[in-house]
């Protein structure tokens, strides 16, 4: 009978010291995983007339999407490059006068010279000097008469250049890459529909690598410090899977608990958010509940 009670009497205690350690066993921070989220949105208007992607899939940054009907800007584009070919035929034309005028100048230039050296030998006269230049005189200033009648066309071909390029730049914009690595969160739109500039065409994330912001006391603070690494634990069908953290930041100013802790108490508590950098093995989604354990070693 008496090994009976004492046998009884350590179950009881065993049971109390199992509950008391369980009590005691509490998480340094609760919080969900998030991921930086970005929009594609649509960088021209036109008809969506490739766009090769689900929900779900996996791209890769640089990756070739679809892409938005081009040929409005093609034709535009084909309209400036003739009236670029006519407008340069006319110019054509001045630059060979131009052309015309400085060899005529070259050779004034060289009978100065010839002149010049006669004088030099008192075989020449200063009115032979003068009447040589007077004619460059007349030939300099036709060159820039027609220099002056050439600017406008010199403009004109600048302006279509211009608009050329803006016409290339609009075409490549109206295919769709994908920018960062990441996986297609959601579709917004299907091939085939009339898109305009700013229409969202899909959401994508980098899950490979998910943030848990958790909300710690100030009491807690002392013993966070950018760079450690922490214990992550979620819910699992055998009981808590870890991963490991490392901690990423950690916010300046206090807040108000989230109104997702649940009790009154903790709610009206002032908290600091804190962020940490999981790697994910396929496990972890957005708004994923998980535990933050500063010591992992004791409270695993």
């Amino acid at each position: 009978m008496k090994n009976i009670q004492t046998v009884l009497i350590t179950l009881t205690l065993s049971v109390l010291l199992s509950a008391c350690n369980n009590n005691d066993s509490k998480a340094d921070g609760y919080g969900n995983f998030e991921a930086t989220e970005v929009t594609i949105s649509a960088e021209n208007n036109g008809k969506l007339m490739q766009f090769n992607l689900n929900e779900g899939d996996v791209l890769q940054k640089a990756q070739f999407i679809g892409y938005i009907d081009t040929i409005a800007l093609a034709l535009k584009r084909e309209q400036l490059q003739v009236s670029k070919a006519v407008i340069s035929s006319k110019s054509k034309g001045v630059l060979s006068q131009i052309a015309v005028l400085n060899s005529k100048l070259k050779t004034a230039n060289s009978n100065k010279t010839r002149v010049e050296n006669l004088i030099k030998d008192n075989a020449g006269t200063q009115k032979q000097l003068d009447d040589v230049q007077g004619d460059i005189d007349v030939i300099q200033n036709q060159i820039r008469s027609v220099e002056i009648q050439n600017a406008p066309v010199v403009n004109e071909l600048k302006s279509i250049d211009v608009q050329i390029k803006q016409i290339d730049d609009q075409i490549e914009k109206s295919k769709i890459v994908n920018p960062i690595n990441g996986t297609v969160l959601s579709k917004y739109a299907e091939p085939n529909e009339i898109v305009a500039f700013g229409k969202p065409l899909y959401k994508i994330a980098d899950l490979s690598t998910m943030e848990l912001r958790v909300y710690v006391s100030e009491t807690q603070l002392a013993n966070i410090t950018i760079g450690e690494n922490v214990s992550i634990k979620i819910d699992d069908q055998k009981g808590m899977k870890t991963y490991e953290g490392t901690i990423s930041w950690v916010a300046s100013e206090a807040e108000f608990t989230p109104k997702i802790i649940q009790t009154k108490e903790e709610r009206v508590a002032l908290v600091y958010a804190v962020k940490v950098k999981v790697k994910n093995d396929g496990s972890l989604k957005i708004g994923m509940p998980a535990e933050m354990w500063l010591n992992p070693n004791t409270n695993q």
